[in-house]
């Protein structure tokens, strides 16, 4: 796969609109995502028709992405540390498994001091359960981790290659790694939480519930949780809601099919925060990010009303966006330039801080 130098991105030498720019974009877009290598378009039946519905999304996202991707670069302060197989099969080869790779970024500064008290986050990507890689969320991570964490990126299988039940144990994978050989990094042990955007928000929440929850975890199919200790999440422009009969769920089914959701029957009622947040399931105060033109505004919201009737301990920015603006879905890991997308960063950086030990 082909490496960018800082993470810096070179545009595209044909002209925008042509055959020829769009094919190039998509070529170019391997670098953060799978296309069609993991696709099997000549299967029958629903394998076709869902392998055929994730590579037209996977290719809009890509096309809509590219622009982002231009603006992209590491601070010159954060160490990169990339492609960490977490599982033995971790690798680009064949026969080897991009999915189970992560990333560490780690602040020089750190380095140089030689301590293990920085925070740390684990980032979990978006991209509706199958599009994008580490890579598509490593300006946000490294801009995070510029501000004094520790951050670890992972990959997780896309569809169609597992079900959500194989992304979560992906994840646990990882953050059994992460908590075995965390003592080779600068960080702190102690002080680690956990983000995600759009469907690594959902993951990241589903996470930290099997993380307390023995019930959940048996649900989804996990023995036992990697017991790793998670001081907080930070979750953006989240989807939270995915019972059968919400209208999420039946949104992502167009793109990545029914039987993403298969195996489910015994996680039923952790498929929606209403219902899991009355079990008197103890998790870890949230920090929780959209705005105004965000097309999942009110799965953010209805998660904070929940947690609010709930008594848990969050913090809900909502951005109001006039209407000669656009901030739009993720816009913090997406934008990190922006001057609102700077405010998440800082504000994340507030919310956790206070909460290490």
């Amino acid at each position: 796969m082909e490496q960018y130098r800082n993470n810096e991105i070179p545009p595209i030498e044909y002209t925008p609109g042509t055959g020829e720019f769009r094919d190039a974009v998509i070529d170019l877009a391997h670098y953060w995502t799978a296309i069609a290598e993991d696709l099997h378009t000549d299967e029958p039946g629903k394998q076709e028709r869902t392998a055929a519905a994730c590579l037209r999304f996977r290719k809009e996202c890509a096309m809509f992405d590219y622009a982002r991707a231009l603006q992209w670069h590491d601070p010159q302060d954060v160490s990169v540390h990339a492609d960490i197989p977490y599982l033995p099969d971790g690798g680009y080869r064949d026969g080897e498994v991009r999915g189970h790779l992560l990333d560490a970024y780690i602040p020089r500064d750190a380095i140089v001091r030689g301590g293990n008290t920085l925070p740390v986050y684990i980032d979990i990507h978006g991209g509706g359960f199958t599009y994008g890689y580490k890579e598509l969320n490593r300006n946000f991570n490294t801009h995070l981790a510029d501000l004094g964490f520790g951050v670890f990126s992972l990959n997780y299988r896309p569809a169609p290659q597992t079900d959500l039940v194989g992304q979560l144990h992906d994840i646990q994978a990882a953050l059994r790694w992460i908590d075995e050989h965390i003592t080779r990094f600068p960080v702190s042990p102690d002080n680690i939480f956990i983000t995600g955007d759009s469907a690594g928000a959902c993951l990241s929440l589903l996470t930290l519930l099997i993380e307390h929850s023995d019930d959940a975890a048996r649900a989804f199919g996990i023995g036992r949780a990697s017991g790793i200790h998670l001081r907080g999440a930070s979750l953006i422009s989240g989807v939270y809601d995915i019972t059968p009969s919400s209208p999420m769920r039946a949104r992502l089914i167009e793109t990545v099919g029914n039987e993403f959701f298969a195996g489910l029957d015994d996680a039923a009622v952790f498929l929606d925060p209403a219902d899991w947040l009355t079990q008197g399931i103890g998790i870890p105060p949230l920090f929780l990010v959209t705005s105004s033109d965000d097309f999942v505004q009110s799965e953010t919201l209805a998660l904070a009303t929940s947690l609010a009737r709930n008594g848990r301990d969050f913090e809900l920015h909502d951005f109001k966006v006039p209407p000669t603006q656009t901030l739009g879905h993720v816009f913090p890991v997406g934008m990190t330039w922006l001057p609102e997308s700077e405010r998440v960063l800082h504000g994340i950086r507030a919310f956790s801080y206070p909460l290490a030990q």
